[in-house]
């Protein structure tokens, strides 16, 4: 295996956003990949396997490029530029950057930032109804959030719908004070955090004294027709099947529906029927209906919430493994029991008969 060395020249006004504070970008490259890399004086020269050099030259010349960008790099953008290197898709990272939905009210661009999020967001534009399913940390809400403000900003729907069900996460808040709308507003407040982000606060107030922007509770949904509305239904995995029904059953002309939800996450009662899980089993086969299912590896939080994710996937995955092998060998006993039964009453039916003939030969012969 031969070692080779190469130089990438680096400009001073990138050279701290791409490599990091005290270089631990670069550091997390050459653990990955096991090479060394030297930044100095505007350049940075790498030393190692030839296959592990090029890899990490193309992971670290996609990182400089999206700084020209405007971006500021983050872990999770080294994170996915190394995990795309494995699979030669590193340059796909640079097809994701250009895809600009909508910007902020602080002018910060918002864009998918993985593969998973740029096929969410294509689904999004080429599909009526949109299924978008993950885990927390995926985008799933902000993105047709930015979508839905979109939309509504260029004229394509005349009016905004966020709705929820109204279900505590596994705890009883007992009777909250104030009117019906400070009741509700809890269980809709991380709708209004996109929206203050994404749209400004004045904005939102506005344009929801004009009724063109709707946050309410999935209860508020049924008897209405909702004709060029973006609706957006989150947390789908705690709506029963009758709800979700009568959600989807509400959809007028020219409007757009995305569907989130964690099928991890229920907050439904032990033994409830969700949903989501239903709508999946029932609307795959429909054209018109798009299922985009996200991964660990879309998580653009903090990495230690990737981390998290994969860890719990992992514990999940192993104790329905065990279950499995459970029902399994309660089944054998079952069965092996029940042979067991069957042999049993094959010997004392025998041995009925038996008897049987017996008494008949004798009272033959009396």
């Amino acid at each position: 295996m031969s070692i080779i060395e190469t130089m990438i020249d680096v400009p001073m006004e990138h050279e701290q956003n791409v490599c990091g504070q005290f270089d631990v970008f670069l550091k997390k490259i050459e653990r990955t990949l096991h090479v060394t890399m030297i930044a100095r004086d505007g350049a940075l020269k790498l030393i190692g396997p030839e296959q592990a050099v090029r890899q990490a030259k193309s992971v670290f010349n996609n990182l400089l490029e999206l700084s020209k960008r405007g971006n500021v790099i983050t872990e999770q953008n080294v994170d996915y530029a190394l995990s795309l290197s494995f699979t030669e898709k590193e340059d796909k990272i640079l097809e994701i950057d250009q895809d600009i939905i909508c910007r902020t009210i602080n002018g910060k661009p918002v864009k998918p930032k993985t593969m998973g999020q740029k096929q969410y967001v294509d689904m999004i534009r080429q599909k009526m109804i949109v299924f978008g399913i993950g885990p927390a940390g995926t985008g799933k809400t902000y993105l047709a959030m930015s979508m839905a403000i979109q939309a509504f900003k260029s004229g394509e729907v005349n009016r905004i719908i966020l709705t929820r069900p109204a279900i505590e996460a596994g705890e009883k808040l007992g009777f909250l004070p104030g009117d019906l709308q400070s009741k509700i507003d809890p269980y809709l407040r991380p709708l209004y955090d996109a929206l203050y982000q994404i749209m400004g606060a004045e904005s939102y107030l506005h344009n929801s004294e004009k009724g063109l922007i709707e946050v309410a509770p999935l209860a508020y949904m049924r008897g209405r027709t909702l004709d060029n509305a973006f609706i957006i239904l989150d947390e789908a995995q705690n709506t029963t099947p009758a709800q979700m029904k009568m959600f989807l059953t509400r959809i007028g002309f020219g409007s757009k529906v995305i569907i989130t939800g964690d099928q991890s996450q229920k907050d439904l009662p032990a033994g409830a029927a969700s949903g989501l899980d239903t709508a999946i089993r029932v609307l795959k086969k429909i054209d018109d209906i798009g299922f985009c299912f996200l991964t660990s590896s879309d998580v653009v939080r903090h990495p230690l919430v990737q981390k998290i994710v994969e860890a719990y996937d992992q514990y999940e995955s192993a104790a329905s493994g065990v279950n499995e092998k459970r029902r399994a060998s309660f089944s054998r006993r079952e069965k092996s029991g029940q042979d067991t039964a069957n042999t049993e009453r094959d010997k004392f039916s025998r041995k009925k008969k038996k008897a049987q003939r017996i008494k008949n030969r004798r009272a033959g012969k009396g």
